[in-house]
C-alpha cells in the first residue's frame, strides 16, 4: 500500500495539473451532493404547536377562527409535498408513485345512472334515458367515439366516457360495449330487446343483442360539446356588423356542420359560424363576444345537407370552434424591467394553482413564476419555473405556504380557494399519479386516503386563514366563479398584477383555457370515497373559513361547497 501511495505521489508531481484538475472535481460533486440534500426539502408551515382541543375540526366553534389557524400549522407542515425553492437547478426529491389502476377501477362522483327497469323512467342530473334502440353493425347508431369492457362495464362509466368527449348521447350494447354520438340514426326498439345486464354491474341494462340502452347526457358542458374535432360553443344572435366581426364568408348550398368547419379550418380561423346557408369565420371579439347565448332552438334549422344536423338561420348563428389555434394570447416572456412587488398566486395544493398560472400567462404575456420547482412544469412550458422566486422577472409567484414569514415575504396576492371536497381528491391524485394522473384503486381504499385527509382538511382551513390573517392586499378567487365566468374573475386577477389587458386577449383566452393540465374524466372515482365522519371533519372547516372571509366583508364560500 506505500508503495502504491508513493508512485501515486511520484506521479503527481510530474502532472500537477491533473492533480489539481481531480481535486476540483471531487470538491465540486460533493458540494453538489450537500447543496441538494440541504436545499430541497419541504414547504414549512411555521408557527405555534397544537393547542389543546385545536385538533378537533368538527368539534370546534366555527366561529373560532384563530384558534384552528394556530391550532393545525405543526400537523401541517410534514405533510408539505412540493420542495422549497432555493434556487434555479436543483429538482425535489420526493418520489411520487406513478401506479395506476386499472381503468374500470375508475369514475367521478357516485353513479346517477337509473338503477333497475323502474329507474329508467325517472330523469337524473347526470343523463336522462331515452330509450332502446335498433343498432347495425354496418352503420352504427351512434357514430362517434367507441370503446368496450366485457368485466367492468356500467352505465356511469359510458355516460362519463362520452361527456367528457361532448357527446351528446351515450348508448350500451350487448353488456359491455359503449358508443357515443350527436344523434340517433336509427328507429326504437322494444324495451324487451334491451335485456342484457351491465357485467360491471348486475343491477342496471346494457342494451342487448344489436340493441343500444341509449341515455341524452344532460349535463354535457355545452361549451365542451364537440362535433369530431370542433368544440361546440352554442347559439348567437347575428352580431350587427357580421361582416367586420366575421370577415370571411362563403354561400353552401349543401351546407353541413363539417364543411363550414373544414371551411374555417382552411382559411385558418378559430371560429365557423353556421348562418342557413352561409358558413362565416372570425375570431371572438368584442364585436362578437360568445358571452350571451341564446336558446338553441333559435338555431335548430336542418342543414340542407345533413338532414340530422342543425345549421342555424340568418339571425341566429351556431358557433364551432375549430382546431385552429388563436395565436393572439399565445406569446409570453419574462418582464422587461425587474417587478417591484412580489405578487404571490397562493393555493392550497388541489385548488387550480397551475390552471390559474396558464390563464395568467395567456392574459398578460408574462412568465410566472414559483416557490418551488418543478421540472414537469418547465418542460410544459412554465419557463418562468426555474427562475428563483424573488427573480423579478415573473408576474408573479405560485406559492402553497401558509406559514406568517413566508406570507409576510409577499406584497399582495391572489388568494385561489377551491371547494375542499374537489380539491383533496385533485391532490391525492397528484400526489399518487402525477399532474394530470390518478392515484390507484388501492390508495383510495388502503390506508393512505383516511390519513391524507386526516392530515390535509385542516390544512386547507388554516392555508386560508393564515392568508387572510397576514397578507398584504389579498384578492380572494373562487376556483368555482373562475370556471363558471373566467373573462370576468381574469379581469380581477390581471388588475391586481397591474396590467392593462386587452379584451380581445381576455377572450382569446377563454377559447385556450383548457390548456394540457386538465385530467380526463374518464377514471373518476364512481363511489364517495368520503366517510361521515370525514364530512363531518371538513364541514366543520368549511364554516370556519366562510365565517372568516365574511368577518372581512368578503362573499362566503359557494353554496356547492356543501355537499347535498
Amino acid at each position: 500500500m506505500a508503495k502504491l501511495l508513493v508512485k501515486l505521489q511520484r506521479y503527481f508531481r510530474r502532472k500537477p495539473v491533473r492533480f489539481f484538475t481531480l481535486l476540483a472535481l471531487y470538491l465540486a460533486a460533493g458540494s453538489l451532493v450537500f447543496l441538494h440534500s440541504g436545499f430541497t426539502g419541504e414547504p414549512t408551515v411555521t408557527g405555534n404547536q397544537r393547542g389543546h382541543g385545536a385538533g378537533e375540526g368538527p368539534g370546534l366553534p366555527y366561529l373560532g377562527v384563530m384558534l384552528l389557524s394556530r391550532g393545525f400549522k405543526a400537523a401541517a407542515a410534514p405533510m408539505m409535498e412540493r420542495g422549497r425553492r432555493h434556487g434555479p437547478w436543483f429538482k425535489s426529491t420526493s418520489k411520487e408513485p406513478t401506479e395506476r389502476g386499472k381503468a374500470g377501477d375508475h369514475s367521478t362522483t357516485r353513479s346517477r345512472a337509473l338503477r333497475g327497469r323502474n329507474g329508467h323512467e325517472k330523469e337524473e342530473d347526470r343523463a336522462r334515458y331515452v330509450g332502446c334502440y335498433v343498432d347495425n353493425t354496418r352503420q352504427r347508431t351512434l357514430r362517434g367515439v367507441s370503446f368496450f369492457d366485457y368485466k367492468k362495464m356500467t352505465v356511469f362509466r359510458c355516460q362519463d366516457n362520452c361527456a367528457e368527449r361532448g357527446y351528446l348521447y351515450a348508448g350500451l350494447e350487448f353488456g359491455a360495449e359503449c358508443y357515443c354520438g350527436h344523434k340517433i340514426q336509427a328507429p326504437n326498439a322494444s324495451e324487451s330487446d334491451c335485456n342484457m345486464v351491465c357485467k360491471g354491474e348486475r343491477t342496471n341494462t346494457c342494451g342487448g343483442v344489436n340493441r343500444l340502452s341509449i341515455y341524452r347526457l344532460e349535463l354535457a358542458q355545452e361549451s365542451a360539446r364537440r362535433y369530431g374535432s370542433a368544440i361546440f360553443r352554442g347559439c348567437f344572435r347575428r352580431p350587427d356588423n357580421v361582416s367586420i366581426a366575421l370577415p370571411v364568408s362563403q354561400v353552401m348550398l349543401n351546407m353541413s356542420v363539417d364543411k363550414c368547419v373544414d371551411f374555417c379550418t382552411e382559411k385558418e380561423y378559430p371560429l365557423s359560424a353556421l348562418a342557413g346557408t352561409t358558413c362565416h369565420c372570425g375570431f371572438p371579439t368584442t364585436l362578437f363576444t360568445l358571452h350571451e347565448r341564446e336558446d338553441e332552438q333559435l338555431c335548430a334549422q336542418k342543414c340542407a345537407g345533413e338532414e340530422f344536423e342543425s345549421c342555424g338561420t340568418a339571425e341566429y348563428l351556431l358557433v364551432y370552434q375549430t382546431q385552429v389555434q388563436d395565436n393572439r394570447c399565445m406569446d409570453r416572456r419574462f418582464l422587461p424591467t425587474r417587478a417591484k412587488q412580489l405578487v404571490a398566486l397562493a393555493s392550497f395544493p388541489g385548488a387550480g394553482n397551475t390552471w390559474a398560472r396558464h390563464l395568467i400567462e395567456l392574459a398578460t404575456g408574462f412568465y410566472t413564476g414559483s416557490y418551488y420547482f418543478d421540472g414537469s412544469l418547465y418542460n410544459k412550458g412554465f419557463k418562468g419555473e426555474r427562475d428563483h422566486w424573488r427573480s423579478g422577472r415573473t408576474i408573479c409567484i405560485k406559492t402553497h405556504e401558509s406559514g406568517q414569514k413566508e406570507i409576510e415575504s409577499f406584497d399582495s396576492a391572489i388568494l385561489l380557494i377551491r371547494n375542499p371536497y374537489k380539491a383533496l381528491m385533485a391532490e391525492f391524485n397528484r400526489k399518487y399519479g402525477g399532474h394530470i394522473g390518478f392515484a390507484a384503486h388501492a390508495h383510495w381504499k388502503g390506508k393512505e386516503w383516511p390519513e391524507f385527509v386526516a392530515n390535509y382538511a385542516p390544512w386547507w382551513a388554516t392555508h386560508t386563514l393564515d392568508w387572510l390573517r397576514y397578507g398584504k392586499k389579498v384578492l380572494v378567487v373562487h376556483f368555482e366563479d373562475l370556471k363558471r365566468d373566467l373573462f370576468v374573475q381574469l379581469q380581477r386577477m390581471v388588475g391586481l398584477l397591474g396590467i392593462a389587458a386587452c379584451e380581445d386577449r381576455l377572450l382569446c383566452v377563454e377559447g385556450q383555457k383548457d390548456g394540457n393540465f386538465k385530467r380526463s374524466g374518464l377514471r373518476k372515482l364512481e363511489y364517495d370515497p368520503y366517510t361521515p365522519e370525514m364530512r363531518k371533519m371538513i364541514n366543520g372547516y368549511i364554516k370556519t373559513v366562510d365565517t372568516a372571509l365574511k368577518l372581512r366583508n368578503l362573499s362566503g364560500v359557494p353554496d356547492d361547497y356543501y355537499p347535498r
